[in-house]
């Protein structure tokens, strides 16, 4: 199948994906399950149809508000359905046109995760242990299935050396400054060290660079804009999976573009 046929798919199964996402990220900070009840309104606990459960596309039916008692519903829902699809596309694409398509099914899972994780620090500062905990081995279980799929198991040396040098260094960060670096942090580092070191170490280095320079660019900005101090603590979750996810898109690319303009220097 040519890549973008089954990156266009993949896309729209991820808009279903992204549907569950936004049942994650309101129901795992609550500690409430994830299959009981089924969909409804927070407001008045009516069941969402089928018809209104379609991705994005049932919000603007509805026109950002519950069938029966008319309260809002937040835009929230269908920007992470429409985000989560066009994550599973790009990724799709760019794997499967590397001649990476074994690999797809891990991306696919990490891109959900970091999605999720993203949008539940932002809100409510936390990384949660339930996420965060089952990410590294069901990541490096699929990646396993990729290397042995493309009879590369270098790939996967590399990769869990990468998750331990990460690992220590975030370990290390919290230890030296722990207003700095939240456990949540520490506990995500691993599996984003493992997914980007299985591609290559300049995926790594540009992975997080990438994160430390937006959280940067980030904390600046919220000291010009809204006037925070110094001392204010910003959520790093949604940098550290910002970066990494760009990573897996262009950190080889760029990786690769640095190395030729340092050595032809």
């Amino acid at each position: 199948m040519h890549p973008l046929v089954a990156a266009s798919l993949v896309g729209l199964l991820g808009l279903l994906a992204g549907s569950f996402a936004g049942v994650v990220i309101y129901r795992i900070p609550r500690r409430e399950s994830l299959v009981r009840p089924g969909s409804h309104c927070p407001a008045c606990a009516a069941p969402v149809s089928p018809r209104d459960n379609i991705p994005v596309v049932g919000w603007l039916l509805l026109g950002g508000r519950c069938r029966r008692c008319r309260a809002r519903i937040p835009v929230r829902y269908p920007a992470v359905e429409a985000v989560m699809g066009a994550l599973w596309f790009l990724i799709t694409l760019r794997l499967a046109g590397a001649g990476l398509a074994w690999a797809v099914p891990a991306y696919l899972v990490l891109a959900f995760i970091c999605l999720v994780l993203a949008v539940i620090d932002a809100t409510t500062g936390l990384l949660p242990n339930r996420i965060t905990y089952p990410a590294f081995p069901l990541v490096g279980g699929l990646l396993l299935g990729a290397s042995v799929g493309l009879g590369d198991l270098g790939r996967l040396g590399r990769a869990v050396g990468a998750a331990a040098a990460v690992g220590g260094f975030f370990l290390l960060l919290a230890l030296i400054a722990p207003r700095g670096m939240g456990l949540g942090d520490v506990k995500l580092a691993p599996t984003l060290g493992l997914a980007l070191g299985w591609l290559s170490w300049g995926s790594v280095a540009v992975g997080f660079l990438a994160a430390f320079l937006l959280g940067g660019l980030a904390g600046v900005g919220g000291m010009l804009v809204f006037g925070l101090s110094r001392k204010s603590l910003l959520p790093f979750g949604p940098w550290l999976v910002t970066g990494a996810l760009l990573s897996v898109l262009v950190g080889g690319d760029v990786a690769d573009w640095y190395t030729r303009t340092l050595i032809g220097t």
